[in-house]
């Protein structure tokens, strides 16, 4: 029983003395942030202070700099400006117009003008052909599919720089609602009857003008030809004619060997009694069957 009464009184005590320990360290703990709080206030007002002077002194020095700078400029002379001169405007590098001949040539005249001025996206939209495969994937130049003939593409680029309904419609319809192989069929079709004529007489001229160039190149290989043979007939009158009309090979031996026998019969005579033949035997180094017994004598003797 006394155990337990000293346990109660111990337990007492130390709760007592946690509470006490407790309010000490909240007291203390309330001391501390009370002085940090103060000592903050001070260094931020310090801190403040010296911001103030800083900024204080600062202005002075860039005042008393600006007036130092201020006194040397009033001193400098200044040069005078020469005035900018105007700048002449840039021209514009938009391609020129076509004259009207050229346009004519290629079909584009004021009726054609006016029947263009009557389509609408409808009239394209709505014309009864069938859309065709694509056999390749043909280039565009230009805006024009390089699939029209010669005449065809430059009327195609001639109408949509100069006939704005033209380009207008195909921006709205290529390649939203058409390919650009259909567009330009459908429009072929619908002008056919103002630029036949005028595409008919474009091939002609190049049909008369491409016999013209083939005469004219026949014409000069016929002259360049007789003139390779008048030189050739001038080089073979100037060439040496032979002496020897021979085509016998063992003749033209026979001479290279003995001599030209005519030459001697017919020129004068030199005094030599033998003829060719003892030359040959008498320089040829052969002996005949005398020398020999002479020599089989000769030896005998010895």
């Amino acid at each position: 029983m006394d155990l337990w009464e000293r346990a109660r009184a111990f337990a007492g005590e130390a709760a007592k003395r946690s509470q006490e320990l407790s309010a000490e360290a909240a007291k203390r703990s309330s001391a501390l942030v009370s002085e940090t709080a103060k000592k903050s206030k001070e260094i931020f007002s310090e801190t403040a202070s010296k911001s103030r002077e800083i900024a204080a002194e600062a202005t002075k020095q860039a005042d008393l700099l600006a007036g130092q700078i201020k006194h040397l400029a009033s001193d400098l002379p200044v040069p005078s400006i020469p005035p900018i001169p105007a700048i002449p405007p840039i021209p514009s590098a938009a391609a020129p117009e076509p004259d009207a001949a050229e346009l004519e040539r290629y079909g584009i005249t004021d009726d054609l003008r006016e029947f263009v001025k009557g389509m609408t996206i409808s009239t394209f939209r709505d014309f009864p052909l069938q859309d065709e495969p694509e056999m390749s994937d043909v280039p565009t130049v230009s805006n024009v599919r390089q699939d029209l003939n010669e005449w065809q593409a430059k009327h195609a680029t001639l109408v949509l720089s100069s006939v704005k309904e033209i380009s207008k419609f195909r921006y709205e319809l290529c390649p939203r609602y058409m390919k650009e192989r259909k567009f330009w069929r459908v429009y072929f079709l619908l002008v056919n009857s103002y630029i036949a004529p005028f595409e008919k007489k474009y091939f002609e001229e190049l049909k008369v003008k491409a016999e013209e160039e083939k005469k004219d190149s026949q014409k000069e290989a016929s002259q360049s030809q007789a003139s390779q043979a008048t030189t050739a007939e001038q080089k073979d009158s100037k060439a040496p004619s032979k002496t020897s009309t021979s085509t016998n090979p063992e003749h033209d031996l026979d001479v290279f060997l003995l001599g030209d026998l005519g030459s001697d019969d017919e020129g004068p005579d030199g005094g030599d009694d033998g003829d060719d033949f003892d030359k040959i035997d008498a320089t040829s180094g052969l002996e005949s069957d005398d020398d020999d017994k002479n020599r089989g004598k000769a030896e005998d003797a010895k």
